[in-house]
């Protein structure tokens, strides 16, 4: 399948809200062309120099279009691909494009493997202070959370390739463990730091009894 490409150094996933600010003319005249007719369109993700997949963005709403042309738009994520060909520009269009193969996806994920992702995220928010306040177990959506917990671009790059929802979820799992050790071991220190940074009063030790 041809999709309009919008290459970024950035990973979307299935589901997932993106807001964007378009200035380039090369994707003024993208959006535009996405608006005025029924298509998506896709980020390849750019790592290392390449782009080899990425996600099918669907244009929701466009906010507001500035006097300049420029637009603040609201995008959905769909599917995820492969990209097979890039042409750097479209045929008689300013901006890229690509033939891809969608990725099957298996939505195997079980409700206890959701429960301990969402009960670490939770436990890391708290340590780290931060209100996550009306988020449960029937409006949890990882995805939703997914760039709010440390995860680097190549750790996002190799979520979005993985096919299955259990393997993403276990790798979330151990990556949340992970960051959550370190910050309780961060935390520990500065408390002693804390500690140490105190005046104290020490009791003079008697020698008078004291033989080598």
């Amino acid at each position: 399948m041809l999709l309009p490409m919008f290459p970024l150094p950035s990973v979307f996933f299935s589901g997932e809200i993106v807001a964007l600010h378009i200035f380039e003319e090369r994707y003024k005249q993208l959006i535009s062309d996405v608006r005025d007719r029924p298509m998506n369109f896709g980020v390849p993700v750019y790592v290392d120099g390449e782009m080899a997949y990425g996600t099918e963005l669907e244009l929701k709403e466009i906010i507001k279009t500035y006097d300049s042309g420029e637009m603040d738009i609201i995008c959905v994520g769909r599917r995820s691909f492969k990209l097979n060909t890039f042409q750097k520009v479209m045929e008689g269009k300013l901006y890229a494009a690509g033939e891809v193969e969608f990725l099957p996806y298996f939505d195997d994920g079980v409700t206890s493997l959701r429960d301990n992702v969402l009960n670490l995220i939770i436990e890391l928010y708290g340590l780290m202070d931060v209100s996550i306040l009306g988020l449960t177990t029937e409006n949890f959506d990882v995805y939703q959370l997914i760039h709010k917990i440390g995860l680097s671009l190549a750790q996002e790059y190799k979520l979005l390739k993985m096919t299955y929802e259990s393997e993403r979820l276990l790798y979330i799992k151990a990556h949340l463990i992970n960051t959550i050790q370190v910050l309780k071991q961060v935390n520990q220190s500065k408390e002693m730091i804390g500690m140490n940074g105190h005046f104290k009063n020490f009791d003079p030790i008697d020698f008078k009894d004291f033989k080598i």
